[in-house]
């Protein structure tokens, strides 16, 4: 398949804003990639539809771009997928000294075989601005269209293989009975289970039961800020895996250790790790992440600032998946195997006024607030809704950084003001909700200021823009009503409470969020885009 026909489609579904017509642009598309293991176009076609390249990182950054943008097109399309994907499995592999200049000197050779099309999608595509909120779920519904399988479970299975390339090479080459391997397989992570947000606990309660039986118990749990972890055993072997879904398993040893003393065979856990000061109040979320970083001296960290695990959910039990089954049923079993121990603290609650008995109780033990779940709601892989719903005292949006403005006085040097984007599902990208430049310490503008430019997409006078990829969490009072942003709304007096380097631009909240909480604010509908 040519690069050009993808490059026309990615055009098309860009310039409608019909759900159904993108999809019908995909879904044909798609039919037409071959599946073949010796040429495997279909993991490239759904992999660069969803901005994403199967290298991973190339190595190619803003300034290797810009040295090689200005390559002259080719007169007319006559790259393959396959000459691409060569091309960016040769540019990653460059290391060692030369290895800048030996990519610049790739990136213009593959630049000058691409129409002025061709290039802008390339260049794109390595940025990162492809990715479009909304996409991944029409190309889900597209490649289920495309092999004419039931979009339910094609969703499913997306969830279950953390992505969607794998899910339609199987339908290709196997057809819809091929969606079966697709379940929950110890060692291998899924998506976590996401949650809504409410302005209290009244709130939350009344939105899980406004979706389920309006009398039923509700479960409410400590709300810790810690680290988000998805733990695999197989007899005594134990994998532990970020909420990124990467391995870190070498960096918890004593979380493994835990892990292999209960009483399990086979076991996949979801929870949080966190480390506690003496006295059992929780340690600052950055703290807690310091064991997150580089490959560093673990065990002496260990003793340092060790981390206790705390389970919220068990999802699979000595060859029995719990996936599916209500969370009253999965809490009954992670307490069956874990204890008091090693799991958050949580009770069931009937009245607004229990809840906010529970709540104040996590907040004086110096936890950031409480989650409340639907019992009768299963585990839902990779999803945000109702079924979950996290409160905080402080109004919190993770959100993401679209660019940043040069600072004056003080912070002349320094990159400032920060623009700041909720990711948008519907239209795709992100929808921005205002600047801001408080809560920024020294340390966080200089390390801010660095970590910008090397997300540097272009720049003019006054602003460095960046590609969408780092999240930070924003504090803010309210929000408001304002002509001066395309999504009508406004943060107020937002301030950087953290960055969310165990995040990624596409867990960050959702416009939808930022309208429904708008709505619960001020009693009044969303202003139309």
């Amino acid at each position: 398949m040519r690069l050009i026909d993808v490059v026309r489609v990615s055009t098309a579904v860009a310039a409608t804003r019909s759900r159904l017509d993108k999809i019908q642009h995909l879904a044909a598309l798609i039919a037409r990639a071959d599946p073949a293991p010796d040429a495997d176009e279909l993991s490239l076609v759904v992999g660069y539809l969803s901005g994403i390249v199967p290298q991973g990182r190339t190595g190619v950054g803003a300034a290797a771009l810009r040295a090689a943008r200005d390559v002259a097109p080719a007169a007319a399309p006559q790259l393959t997928l396959l000459d691409v994907d060569q091309a960016f499995t040769a540019i990653a592999a460059l290391s060692g000294a030369g290895a800048g200049a030996a990519r610049v000197q790739a990136l213009r050779a593959l630049l000058a075989r691409a129409t002025p099309e061709e290039q802008a999608f390339l260049v794109h595509l390595l940025f990162g601005e492809l990715r479009q909120g909304a996409l991944e779920s029409v190309l889900t519904d597209a490649v289920a269209r495309a092999f004419a399988a039931p979009a339910a479970r094609v969703r499913r299975a997306v969830m279950m293989a953390g992505g969607l390339a794998p899910v339609a090479t199987a339908l290709a080459r196997g057809g819809t009975d091929a969606l079966d391997a697709f379940g929950l397989q110890v060692m291998q992570p899924v998506q976590p289970m996401l949650a809504d947000s409410a302005v209290d606990v009244s709130d939350a309660l009344q939105e899980i039961r406004d979706s389920g039986a309006p009398a039923t118990p509700v479960l409410i749990e400590y709300k810790l800020d810690g680290a988000r972890i998805q733990v695999h055993r197989v007899g005594d072997e134990v994998r532990i895996f970020s909420r990124a879904l990467n391995d870190v398993t070498a960096a918890l040893p004593e979380v493994v250790a835990a892990v292999r003393r209960l009483p399990a065979r086979q076991i996949v856990l979801d929870g949080e790790a966190i480390a506690l000061r003496p006295d059992g109040s929780p340690h600052p979320f950055q703290t807690t992440m310091r064991r997150f970083g580089r490959r560093l001296d673990v065990e002496r960290l260990r003793v340092e600032l060790p981390m206790t695990p705390f389970f919220f959910d068990c999802l699979h039990l000595d060859g029995s998946a719990l996936i599916d089954e209500p969370l009253a049923r999965r809490v009954v079993v992670l307490d069956d195997v874990a204890g008091a121990g090693l799991t958050a603290p949580r009770q069931q609650v009937v009245t607004p006024g229990e809840a906010e008995s529970f709540a104040a109780a996590a907040l004086a033990s110096g936890h950031e607030g409480v989650m409340m779940k639907a019992l009768d709601a299963p585990y839902a892989a990779g999803r945000r809704g109702s079924a979950w719903i996290k409160v905080k005292p402080a109004r919190t949006l993770d959100l993401v950084i679209l660019a940043a403005e040069w600072g004056s006085g003080r912070r002349y040097g320094w990159l400032s003001n920060l623009h700041l984007g909720a990711r948008d599902e519907e239209r795709g990208g992100f929808v921005m909700l205002g600047k801001t430049f408080k809560g920024l310490s020294d340390e966080m503008l200089a390390w801010q200021t660095t970590r910008l430019q090397a997300l540097e997409v272009g720049r003019d006078a006054y602003t460095v823009y960046v590609r969408p990829e780092l999240v930070a969490e924003i504090a803010f009072n309210d929000i408001q009503e304002s002509p001066v942003y395309p999504g009508r709304l406004a943060l107020r007096f937002a301030r950087v409470k953290r960055y969310r380097n165990d995040k990624t631009a596409a867990t960050a909240d959702t416009f939808a969020s930022v309208q429904h909480l708008y709505q619960q604010l001020t009693g009044l509908p969303a202003p139309p885009r």
